[in-house]
This record gives structure tokens, sequence and C-alpha cells, in this order.
């Protein structure tokens, strides 16, 4: 291909990215919307508002410097902070709710260097975009004659927005869990590993709890108290250490990188990638990880995010909704 075609490709894709940009919603519409649905607790989080903090160490396995020259994979015990969530901003939610599980993680790397992953407890995302994450909130908001969510409108979202199916299959199939121990958590994004020879490898975690993973029965859910996931933590935490194996998932040409509501194919490469180890368990008030934004692209060197237009939204609507929470909005 001679030089100008080179050129006019690239112009045309910049062109397209741009495009696609100014079609998203802005971090202040996005935060403002959750605002309209949950309310506003002043110096709260806009989402994942109830959370408790944890602090522990990560041991990586060095095999994985075969993809990636992060440190966390260095063999050696890595420090990090903590929080488990659970999703949304209703702070009156109840801990059997059926929506996700969060862990975000800031490990330590050295005395300036971080890296943090933010993961949920289901393996896609609900929107394929930022303006499908809009779309939801906005048939979501109650109607203001009955102060209840418009059935129809609710219908209508999911009939034209696709991208939402393969979560809602998800959730209508997999009960809550009955333990933030006993959960998976996943990257849920696609990333890049890169190792020291700059070769990329496109990458997808889970971490799996040594413990197994165990879910409310239904019965359960209609008996389990309102609040249990953050005291039943607190009281393993005190009786032991609870740990998490990292499942680094290994892409091929052509697995789907930019849509984190597209499964790989169950066949994938899958390798031990380190132990998540969780030794003390406090309140988010006053904690550890209460004043932390676990901006997911916060990364170190030998991992970097791909194109999925909804990881690269989350940092400026995290900043958004940290800037309201540091002035106590």
């Amino acid at each position: 291909m001679n030089t100008k075609l080179k050129t006019l490709f690239f112009l045309l894709g910049f062109t397209s990215c741009l495009s696609a940009w100014a079609e998203q919603p802005s971090a202040d519409e996005v935060i403002t919307t959750m605002e309209k649905l949950n309310g506003v607790t002043p110096g709260a989080r806009r989402n994942h508002i109830l959370g408790i903090c944890a602090n522990g160490t990560f041991v990586g396995s060095k095999e994985l410097k075969k993809y990636s020259s992060s440190a966390l994979f260095s063999g050696k015990s890595i420090p990090f902070v903590a929080r488990f969530s659970l999703a949304g901003g209703n702070p009156k939610a109840p801990d059997t709710a059926k929506s996700p599980r969060g862990l975000a993680v800031e490990f330590k790397l050295s005395k300036n260097s971080f890296q943090h992953f933010t993961m949920l407890n289901v393996p896609v995302f609900g929107a394929a975009t930022p303006q499908t994450f809009l779309d939801s909130m906005v048939a979501n908001l109650p109607d203001p004659v009955t102060g209840k969510p418009d059935p129809q409108k609710q219908k209508d979202f999911r009939d034209t927005h696709p991208d939402v199916k393969a979560l809602g299959e998800f959730m209508a199939t997999h009960n809550p869990p009955s333990s933030y121990a006993n959960s998976e958590f996943y990257s849920v994004h696609t990333f890049q590993f890169i190792n020291a020879s700059k070769k990329s490898t496109l990458v997808r975690w889970h971490f799996e709890p040594v413990s197994g993973v165990k879910r409310l029965t239904d019965e359960e859910l209609k008996t389990a108290p309102a609040r249990f996931l953050d005291e039943d933590l607190t009281n393993r935490a005190k009786e032991g250490t609870i740990s998490w194996n990292m499942i680094v998932t290994i892409g091929e040409p052509g697995d789907e990188q930019n849509d984190p509501t597209v499964y790989w194919p169950s066949e994938r490469q899958e390798i031990k990638a380190g132990v998540l180890t969780i030794n003390a368990v406090t309140p988010e008030a006053g904690g550890a990880c209460e004043k932390i934004n676990f901006d997911p692209l916060v990364i170190a060197n030998g991992i970097a995010p791909t194109n999925d237009p909804v990881l690269l939204f989350r940092s400026p609507a995290y900043a958004k909704s940290y800037a309201k929470r540091l002035t106590a909005q």
C-alpha cells in the first residue's frame, strides 16, 4: 500500500474515532442521571455506594513474565488496598439485591507506582457503549406520577439495546453470592499484557475464591437479612486469611477486545497468575479505601487498555464522581 493510501486510511479511521467519541454522552450527563435515579448522599460514591475496605498481599507468578513485564508478576509480595461493594447508588439497597458485586484493588508496586483492578462478579458488562449505559438508567427513572419505573419504557429499552442481553441472561440464572469471600470477580474488559520485548497479548482475567463459589439459594434470598455481606467478610478475616486465585485467559487473534458484552470462546488458554490474600477488613468510614478513586485506567508498565469505549469512559466518569465526593456534594 502506498504512502498516500496509508495516510488516507489513517485519517478516515481517526475521523471515525472522533465521530464515535462525539456521539458519546458526557461524564457529567451520566453522573447527573445516576443522581436522578438514586438520589445524592453528600460525600459518597455515585455508584457502588455500599462498600467495605480490606487489605492484604498479592503474589504473582513469574510464569506471566512471558506475557507481561508488570511488577505484579515478579513473584514478590505486593501490598494492596481493596474495596468490596454492592453495585448501584441506593444506600438502602439490600445485600440480596440481584445486582453485581464489585472488587476494586489498588496494588502498590513501588513508592510512586500503582496498578488498579476494578472488577465485577459477572463475566460480561451490561452495555457495549456509554450511551447504552446512560439509556439504561434513563429507562429506569421513576415516573413522576407513579413514583416507579415505567415497565413499557424498560421493555422498549431492552428491545432496542441488544447489547444488554448477555448480562441479563447471566443475572437471571445466577443468584447473588452468599459472601464476598465466595464470589468470583472478573476484569469484564479486555486488556493488553505487554512483555519486555514489547509484544502485546490480549487478556482477560478473573479471581476464583479458594473456598469456592457459593450463591444464595432462592429460599435464602427470601430470608437473608438486609445487611450481611460486610459482617460476614469481617468475621471471616478475623478467623483467618481469605484468598482468591487470579486466572488469566489468553486471547487469540480475532477475539473481541472492544465490546465487554461479548464472551470469549470457552476453550481459550487459562493460566494461574497469582494469589490474592485478604488479611484484614475494616469499615469504609475512615478506612484505607475510603478516599481512593479506583480508576481502572491507573495502569503501570506491562499492562495497557484496549479501545473498549466503556473502559475508556469509566475514567472521566469516576473522576467526576470523585470530585463531587471530595467537595461533599
